[in-house]
Formats: structure tokens, C-alpha cells, sequence
């Protein structure tokens, strides 16, 4: 059995680690441990096609941006993110906030780099 201190991952990547295929060595289910430092704004999520997602607030209160309007999603809360819904995270507050989103297949997709298990998605929402 293999640890990963996904924490330290996240913080090396950028703010956000996708524990998936090259770690797991399967392609399907995932996991992303993700740091939204104070302030930061627009970090996408969107599970693309193929795949769904569950979102969880760890620490602190997230604000979901949709184009229906703002949520807040406070720790321990979670949604359900479908293929083809989209949104950005931020971080109103002075902390550092943590999430973790669980993703897996929900029907065949045919194999290229845009489907598999959110490498369409950047990250802090950059495409």
C-alpha cells in the first residue's frame, strides 16, 4: 500500500493534485486534493465528458460562481457535479481553504488526453 501526502503534492502543483491514472495506474476513479489560498477566485471545475464528480468543502466556506448566481458551500457540505456542468471556486476568507473532489466514469469515452479524467480541465482555470 502507497501513501501520497496529497497536501504537499497539491502545494508542488500549484494549489491542486489529481491523484488518478499515472499514481493509481486505473483510469477509473480519481481524486484532487485542492488548496485555495485567501483571495483566490476562478479555479474551474468541470468534469468533462465521460466523467462526474463530487465536490466536498473541507475547511472553511468555498463560494460556487455559476451562471445562475453565487452558493456557498461550507465544510463538510458537498454537490454533485454532472459531465457537462461547469463552475468556478473561490476564496472569500483570510484562510487558506481545502476541498477534495471524487471522480469517476459514469459511461465510455473514447481515449484521448480531453476525456480522460479531467485533462480538458487546467488548472485555476486555465484552458
Amino acid at each position: 500500500m502507497k501513501t501520497f501526502d496529497l497536501g504537499k503534492l497539491a502545494t508542488s502543483e500549484g494549489g491542486e493534485y489529481v491523484l488518478g491514472a499515472k499514481d493509481l495506474h486505473t483510469q477509473t476513479c480519481y481524486m484532487i486534493y485542492g488548496i485555495l489560498l485567501p483571495g483566490e477566485k476562478d479555479r474551474l471545475v468541470k468534469p468533462g465528458e465521460g466523467h462526474e464528480e463530487i465536490l466536498c468543502a473541507v475547511t472553511g466556506t468555498l463560494m460556487l460562481h455559476t451562471a445562475g448566481g453565487e452558493a456557498p458551500l461550507h465544510a463538510g457540505s458537498a454537490v454533485h457535479v454532472k459531465e457537462d456542468e461547469s463552475f468556478s471556486l473561490s476564496n472569500p476568507s483570510d484562510q487558506p481553504l481545502v476541498y477534495i473532489m471524487a471522480g469517476g466514469r459514469c459511461r465510455p469515452t473514447a481515449p484521448s488526453p480531453a476525456n480522460s479524467y479531467r485533462g480538458e480541465r487546467q488548472l485555476n482555470g486555465k484552458e
